[in-house]
Protein backbone atom coordinates (compact mmCIF):
# COMPACT_ATOMS: atom_id res chain seq x y z
CA UNK A 1 0.00 0.00 0.00
CA UNK A 2 2.95 2.33 0.83
CA UNK A 3 4.31 1.78 -2.34
CA UNK A 4 1.24 2.43 -4.33
CA UNK A 5 1.12 5.92 -2.38
CA UNK A 6 4.66 6.93 -1.93
CA UNK A 7 6.63 5.89 -4.50
CA UNK A 8 5.34 7.96 -7.71
CA UNK A 9 6.03 10.90 -5.10
CA UNK A 10 9.64 10.38 -5.42
CA UNK A 11 10.45 13.31 -7.91
CA UNK A 12 8.78 15.41 -5.41
CA UNK A 13 10.67 14.27 -2.41
CA UNK A 14 13.83 11.97 -3.26
CA UNK A 15 13.66 10.47 0.18
CA UNK A 16 10.50 8.41 -1.05
CA UNK A 17 12.75 5.98 -3.51
CA UNK A 18 13.38 4.39 -1.06
CA UNK A 19 10.75 2.88 -0.75
CA UNK A 20 11.57 0.48 -4.20
CA UNK A 21 13.91 -1.61 -2.90
CA UNK A 22 12.57 -5.12 -1.07
CA UNK A 23 15.22 -4.92 1.81
CA UNK A 24 14.29 -1.98 3.15
CA UNK A 25 10.32 -2.95 3.33
CA UNK A 26 11.26 -6.23 4.76
CA UNK A 27 12.89 -4.69 7.47
CA UNK A 28 9.83 -2.30 8.36
CA UNK A 29 7.22 -5.24 7.66
CA UNK A 30 9.26 -7.33 10.21
CA UNK A 31 9.59 -4.30 12.55
CA UNK A 32 5.57 -3.57 12.30
CA UNK A 33 4.53 -6.79 12.53
CA UNK A 34 6.48 -7.36 15.57
CA UNK A 35 5.43 -4.01 17.05
CA UNK A 36 1.88 -5.01 16.41
CA UNK A 37 1.90 -8.03 18.11
CA UNK A 38 3.61 -6.89 21.30
CA UNK A 39 1.63 -4.27 21.59
CA UNK A 40 -1.90 -6.29 20.61
CA UNK A 41 -0.73 -9.35 23.01
CA UNK A 42 -1.75 -8.79 26.00
CA UNK A 43 -5.26 -7.38 25.17
CA UNK A 44 -5.89 -10.83 22.93
CA UNK A 45 -4.95 -12.96 25.71
CA UNK A 46 -7.12 -10.92 28.14
CA UNK A 47 -9.96 -11.40 25.31
CA UNK A 48 -9.55 -15.03 24.68
CA UNK A 49 -9.68 -15.45 28.83
CA UNK A 50 -12.96 -13.58 28.83
CA UNK A 51 -14.24 -15.48 26.34
CA UNK A 52 -13.19 -18.85 28.02
CA UNK A 53 -10.87 -19.88 25.01
CA UNK A 54 -8.28 -22.26 27.14
CA UNK A 55 -6.42 -25.01 25.69
CA UNK A 56 -7.87 -28.59 26.65
CA UNK A 57 -5.18 -31.23 27.90
CA UNK A 58 -5.40 -35.05 27.84
CA UNK A 59 -5.23 -37.04 30.85
CA UNK A 60 -2.64 -39.63 28.40
CA UNK A 61 -0.45 -36.53 27.79
CA UNK A 62 2.65 -36.43 30.31
CA UNK A 63 1.68 -35.18 33.91
CA UNK A 64 3.45 -32.00 33.82
CA UNK A 65 1.29 -30.61 30.98
CA UNK A 66 -2.03 -30.74 33.41
CA UNK A 67 -0.84 -27.27 34.69
CA UNK A 68 -1.15 -25.87 31.31
CA UNK A 69 -5.02 -26.52 31.01
CA UNK A 70 -7.42 -23.21 30.29
CA UNK A 71 -4.01 -20.91 29.35
CA UNK A 72 -5.86 -19.34 26.15
CA UNK A 73 -5.28 -20.88 23.04
CA UNK A 74 -6.24 -19.34 19.04
CA UNK A 75 -3.32 -17.00 19.62
CA UNK A 76 -2.59 -17.25 16.10
CA UNK A 77 -5.08 -14.83 15.44
CA UNK A 78 -2.57 -12.66 16.44
CA UNK A 79 0.35 -13.83 14.39
CA UNK A 80 -2.34 -13.79 11.20
CA UNK A 81 -3.39 -10.32 11.74
CA UNK A 82 -0.45 -8.79 12.60
CA UNK A 83 1.00 -10.18 9.31
CA UNK A 84 -2.18 -9.27 7.63
CA UNK A 85 -1.62 -5.55 8.48
CA UNK A 86 2.16 -5.55 8.01
CA UNK A 87 2.23 -7.06 4.58
CA UNK A 88 -0.75 -5.07 3.44
CA UNK A 89 0.95 -2.28 4.37
CA UNK A 90 4.68 -2.90 3.04
CA UNK A 91 4.01 -5.00 0.36
CA UNK A 92 3.10 -4.34 -3.10
CA UNK A 93 -0.71 -5.16 -4.21
CA UNK A 94 0.21 -5.70 -7.80
CA UNK A 95 2.55 -8.95 -7.09
CA UNK A 96 0.78 -12.23 -8.15
CA UNK A 97 3.61 -14.19 -5.48
CA UNK A 98 2.18 -11.75 -2.81
CA UNK A 99 -1.27 -12.51 -2.70
CA UNK A 100 -1.07 -16.22 -2.82
CA UNK A 101 0.95 -17.01 -0.27
CA UNK A 102 -1.21 -14.22 1.93
CA UNK A 103 -4.37 -16.21 0.66
CA UNK A 104 -2.80 -19.35 1.53
CA UNK A 105 -1.97 -18.22 5.07
CA UNK A 106 -5.33 -16.52 5.74
CA UNK A 107 -6.86 -19.81 4.18
CA UNK A 108 -5.43 -22.48 6.33
CA UNK A 109 -5.98 -20.53 9.10
CA UNK A 110 -9.52 -20.17 8.66
CA UNK A 111 -9.35 -23.89 8.86
CA UNK A 112 -7.35 -23.78 11.89
CA UNK A 113 -9.91 -21.34 13.91
CA UNK A 114 -13.17 -23.62 12.56
CA UNK A 115 -10.81 -26.39 14.12
CA UNK A 116 -10.17 -24.56 17.24
CA UNK A 117 -13.33 -23.03 17.97
CA UNK A 118 -15.60 -26.89 17.34
CA UNK A 119 -13.20 -27.58 20.17
CA UNK A 120 -13.94 -24.85 22.51
CA UNK A 121 -17.55 -25.00 21.80
CA UNK A 122 -17.39 -28.72 22.97
CA UNK A 123 -15.01 -28.47 25.67
CA UNK A 124 -12.95 -31.42 24.71
CA UNK A 125 -9.83 -31.56 22.70
CA UNK A 126 -11.68 -34.23 19.78
CA UNK A 127 -14.50 -31.87 19.58
CA UNK A 128 -13.15 -29.67 16.39
CA UNK A 129 -13.21 -31.28 13.28
CA UNK A 130 -12.96 -34.60 12.29
CA UNK A 131 -9.69 -36.06 10.45
CA UNK A 132 -11.71 -36.71 7.21
CA UNK A 133 -13.20 -33.24 7.28
CA UNK A 134 -9.82 -31.78 8.23
CA UNK A 135 -8.04 -33.47 5.65
CA UNK A 136 -10.38 -32.53 2.92
CA UNK A 137 -10.91 -28.66 3.92
CA UNK A 138 -6.76 -28.48 3.98
CA UNK A 139 -6.57 -30.41 0.42
CA UNK A 140 -9.31 -28.25 -1.43
CA UNK A 141 -7.17 -25.09 -0.44
CA UNK A 142 -3.88 -26.90 -1.38
CA UNK A 143 -5.24 -27.98 -4.95
CA UNK A 144 -6.32 -24.39 -5.12
CA UNK A 145 -3.15 -22.72 -4.66
CA UNK A 146 -1.46 -25.66 -6.65
CA UNK A 147 -3.42 -24.55 -10.03
CA UNK A 148 -3.02 -21.28 -9.43
CA UNK A 149 0.57 -22.16 -9.57
CA UNK A 150 0.50 -24.51 -12.47
CA UNK A 151 -1.82 -22.00 -14.83
CA UNK A 152 0.22 -18.97 -13.92
CA UNK A 153 2.04 -17.43 -17.19
CA UNK A 154 5.73 -17.95 -16.81
CA UNK A 155 5.78 -20.34 -13.98
CA UNK A 156 7.05 -23.90 -14.76
CA UNK A 157 6.42 -27.40 -13.54
CA UNK A 158 10.38 -28.60 -13.04
CA UNK A 159 11.61 -29.77 -9.40
CA UNK A 160 14.55 -28.62 -8.09
CA UNK A 161 16.84 -31.20 -6.36
CA UNK A 162 19.21 -29.92 -3.88
CA UNK A 163 23.23 -31.24 -4.60
CA UNK A 164 22.22 -31.82 -8.31
CA UNK A 165 22.15 -28.88 -10.50
CA UNK A 166 21.80 -30.34 -13.62
CA UNK A 167 18.68 -32.64 -12.34
CA UNK A 168 15.51 -30.44 -13.13
CA UNK A 169 12.48 -33.09 -13.59
CA UNK A 170 10.14 -31.44 -15.34
CA UNK A 171 6.82 -32.86 -13.44
CA UNK A 172 3.61 -31.53 -15.92
CA UNK A 173 0.47 -32.01 -14.35
CA UNK A 174 2.64 -34.00 -11.88
CA UNK A 175 3.48 -30.78 -10.43
CA UNK A 176 0.15 -29.94 -8.64
CA UNK A 177 -0.06 -33.11 -6.81
CA UNK A 178 3.51 -32.82 -5.62
CA UNK A 179 2.15 -29.56 -4.26
CA UNK A 180 -1.01 -30.76 -2.67
CA UNK A 181 1.29 -33.25 -0.95
CA UNK A 182 3.54 -30.75 0.09
CA UNK A 183 0.99 -27.78 1.54
CA UNK A 184 -1.31 -30.47 3.46
CA UNK A 185 1.86 -32.21 5.21
CA UNK A 186 3.52 -29.19 5.99
CA UNK A 187 0.46 -27.75 7.59
CA UNK A 188 -0.23 -30.67 9.62
CA UNK A 189 3.52 -31.44 10.65
CA UNK A 190 3.62 -27.92 11.80
CA UNK A 191 0.24 -28.74 13.76
CA UNK A 192 1.73 -31.74 15.54
CA UNK A 193 4.78 -30.31 16.36
CA UNK A 194 2.96 -27.28 18.34
CA UNK A 195 2.71 -29.08 21.69
CA UNK A 196 5.37 -27.67 23.95
CA UNK A 197 5.73 -23.57 24.86
CA UNK A 198 7.30 -21.97 21.84
CA UNK A 199 8.38 -25.74 19.89
CA UNK A 200 6.39 -24.90 17.23
CA UNK A 201 7.11 -20.83 16.94
CA UNK A 202 11.08 -20.92 17.06
CA UNK A 203 11.49 -23.20 14.13
CA UNK A 204 8.78 -21.34 12.48
CA UNK A 205 11.05 -18.32 12.78
CA UNK A 206 14.31 -19.82 11.39
CA UNK A 207 11.98 -21.49 8.51
CA UNK A 208 10.32 -18.26 7.44
CA UNK A 209 13.81 -16.45 8.01
CA UNK A 210 15.43 -19.58 5.40
CA UNK A 211 12.64 -18.66 2.81
CA UNK A 212 12.78 -14.77 3.49
CA UNK A 213 16.71 -14.91 1.87
CA UNK A 214 15.66 -17.60 -0.17
CA UNK A 215 12.79 -15.75 -2.17
CA UNK A 216 15.17 -12.45 -2.11
CA UNK A 217 17.43 -15.04 -4.28
CA UNK A 218 15.07 -16.54 -6.68
CA UNK A 219 13.40 -13.03 -7.31
CA UNK A 220 16.79 -11.33 -7.96
CA UNK A 221 18.22 -12.17 -11.44
CA UNK A 222 22.02 -12.15 -11.17
CA UNK A 223 22.15 -14.02 -7.60
CA UNK A 224 19.58 -16.73 -9.31
CA UNK A 225 21.98 -17.12 -12.09
CA UNK A 226 24.87 -16.98 -10.46
CA UNK A 227 23.80 -19.72 -7.52
CA UNK A 228 22.01 -21.60 -10.58
CA UNK A 229 18.88 -21.87 -8.93
CA UNK A 230 15.29 -21.20 -10.80
CA UNK A 231 14.89 -17.38 -11.33
CA UNK A 232 11.26 -16.76 -10.70
CA UNK A 233 10.15 -13.04 -11.95
CA UNK A 234 8.30 -11.49 -9.20
CA UNK A 235 8.91 -13.94 -5.89
CA UNK A 236 11.38 -10.93 -4.54
CA UNK A 237 8.43 -9.51 -3.14
CA UNK A 238 7.35 -12.75 -0.84
CA UNK A 239 10.80 -11.75 1.36
CA UNK A 240 8.32 -9.07 2.42
CA UNK A 241 5.51 -11.12 3.52
CA UNK A 242 8.62 -13.52 4.78
CA UNK A 243 9.37 -10.33 6.48
CA UNK A 244 6.12 -10.02 8.46
CA UNK A 245 6.07 -12.96 9.32
CA UNK A 246 9.35 -13.30 10.88
CA UNK A 247 8.36 -10.50 13.14
CA UNK A 248 4.93 -11.29 13.96
CA UNK A 249 6.51 -14.61 15.03
CA UNK A 250 8.69 -12.95 17.23
CA UNK A 251 5.86 -11.11 18.54
CA UNK A 252 4.07 -14.30 19.32
CA UNK A 253 6.80 -15.62 20.90
CA UNK A 254 7.33 -13.02 23.75
CA UNK A 255 3.80 -14.41 25.30
CA UNK A 256 4.37 -17.86 24.05
CA UNK A 257 7.97 -18.34 25.75
CA UNK A 258 7.87 -21.27 28.42
CA UNK A 259 5.62 -21.09 30.43
CA UNK A 260 3.29 -19.53 27.63
CA UNK A 261 0.59 -17.44 28.44
CA UNK A 262 -0.94 -17.92 25.12
CA UNK A 263 -0.48 -21.18 22.47
CA UNK A 264 -1.33 -20.60 18.64
CA UNK A 265 -3.55 -23.36 18.47
CA UNK A 266 -4.59 -24.94 14.95
CA UNK A 267 -5.51 -21.36 13.85
CA UNK A 268 -1.67 -20.26 13.92
CA UNK A 269 -0.21 -23.97 12.90
CA UNK A 270 -2.11 -24.23 10.06
CA UNK A 271 -1.78 -21.05 9.12
CA UNK A 272 2.08 -20.81 9.70
CA UNK A 273 2.55 -24.36 8.23
CA UNK A 274 0.56 -23.77 4.78
CA UNK A 275 2.17 -20.33 4.40
CA UNK A 276 5.83 -22.74 4.38
CA UNK A 277 4.32 -24.90 2.14
CA UNK A 278 3.50 -21.97 -0.20
CA UNK A 279 6.59 -20.76 0.26
CA UNK A 280 8.59 -23.54 -0.70
CA UNK A 281 6.58 -23.78 -3.75
CA UNK A 282 6.69 -20.39 -4.72
CA UNK A 283 10.65 -20.12 -4.77
CA UNK A 284 10.90 -23.44 -6.50
CA UNK A 285 12.69 -24.89 -3.05
CA UNK A 286 10.23 -27.63 -2.90
CA UNK A 287 11.96 -30.57 -1.35
CA UNK A 288 14.60 -28.33 0.42
CA UNK A 289 11.29 -27.62 2.66
CA UNK A 290 12.27 -31.11 3.74
CA UNK A 291 15.36 -30.19 5.24
CA UNK A 292 14.78 -26.17 6.52
CA UNK A 293 11.63 -28.12 8.39
CA UNK A 294 13.56 -31.15 9.11
CA UNK A 295 11.69 -30.69 13.18
CA UNK A 296 8.65 -30.54 11.65
CA UNK A 297 9.03 -33.22 9.17
CA UNK A 298 11.23 -35.71 12.16
CA UNK A 299 7.59 -34.57 14.28
CA UNK A 300 5.07 -35.98 11.58
CA UNK A 301 6.93 -39.19 10.96
CA UNK A 302 7.40 -40.15 14.91
CA UNK A 303 3.59 -39.89 14.51
CA UNK A 304 3.20 -42.18 11.62
CA UNK A 305 5.63 -44.75 12.86
CA UNK A 306 4.02 -44.72 16.34
CA UNK A 307 0.67 -45.32 14.50
CA UNK A 308 2.50 -48.11 12.20
CA UNK A 309 4.00 -49.98 15.09
CA UNK A 310 1.14 -49.70 17.35
CA UNK A 311 -0.84 -51.57 14.89
CA UNK A 312 1.58 -54.26 13.44
CA UNK A 313 2.66 -54.73 16.87
CA UNK A 314 -1.02 -55.11 18.20
CA UNK A 315 -0.51 -53.03 21.03
CA UNK A 316 2.84 -51.30 21.27
CA UNK A 317 4.67 -48.45 21.14
CA UNK A 318 8.05 -47.34 19.51
CA UNK A 319 8.44 -43.75 21.25
CA UNK A 320 7.22 -43.56 24.58
CA UNK A 321 4.73 -40.83 23.05
CA UNK A 322 4.01 -39.44 19.69
CA UNK A 323 4.88 -36.98 18.58
CA UNK A 324 8.64 -37.32 19.32
CA UNK A 325 8.98 -34.31 21.56
CA UNK A 326 6.72 -36.01 24.24
CA UNK A 327 9.03 -38.98 24.37
CA UNK A 328 11.96 -36.82 25.38
CA UNK A 329 9.95 -35.26 28.40
CA UNK A 330 8.76 -39.43 29.02
CA UNK A 331 12.47 -39.84 29.22
CA UNK A 332 13.03 -37.30 31.88
CA UNK A 333 14.16 -34.11 29.85
CA UNK A 334 12.60 -30.74 30.78
CA UNK A 335 10.43 -28.93 29.01
CA UNK A 336 12.48 -26.25 28.35
CA UNK A 337 15.75 -28.66 27.58
CA UNK A 338 13.44 -30.00 24.68
CA UNK A 339 12.54 -26.95 23.29
CA UNK A 340 15.62 -25.30 23.23
CA UNK A 341 17.41 -28.28 21.82
CA UNK A 342 15.05 -28.56 18.88
CA UNK A 343 15.17 -24.81 18.39
CA UNK A 344 19.16 -25.68 17.97
CA UNK A 345 18.40 -28.37 15.58
CA UNK A 346 16.39 -26.43 13.58
CA UNK A 347 19.08 -23.50 13.16
CA UNK A 348 21.94 -26.16 11.86
CA UNK A 349 18.87 -27.58 9.99
CA UNK A 350 18.54 -23.81 8.14
CA UNK A 351 22.08 -23.57 7.52
CA UNK A 352 22.64 -26.77 6.10
CA UNK A 353 19.82 -26.07 3.85
CA UNK A 354 21.48 -22.20 2.84
CA UNK A 355 24.49 -24.28 2.56
CA UNK A 356 23.04 -25.88 -0.64
CA UNK A 357 23.17 -23.15 -2.34
CA UNK A 358 26.37 -23.23 -3.10
CA UNK A 359 26.99 -26.85 -3.56
CA UNK A 360 24.74 -27.42 -6.63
Amino acid sequence: MLFELLYPLRDIFAGFNVIRYITFRTIWAALTALTLSLLLGPWLIRMLRKMQMGQYIRELGPKSHQAKAGTPTMGGLLIIFSVLVSSLLWGRLDNFFFWLILGATLAFGAIGFIDDFMKKVSRKNEGGLSSKAKFLLLSMVSLAIALALYYHPGYNTQLSVPFFKLVVPDLGWGYVVLAVFILVGASNAVNLTDGLDGLAAGPVLVAASTYLVLSYLAGNYKAATYLQIFFVPGVGEVTVFLGAVVGAVMGFLWYNAHPAEVFMGDTGSLALGGMLGTAALVTKHEILLAVVGGIFVVEALSVIIQVGFFKVSHGKRFFRMAPLHHHFELKGWPESKVIVRFWIVAVVLALAAISTLKLR
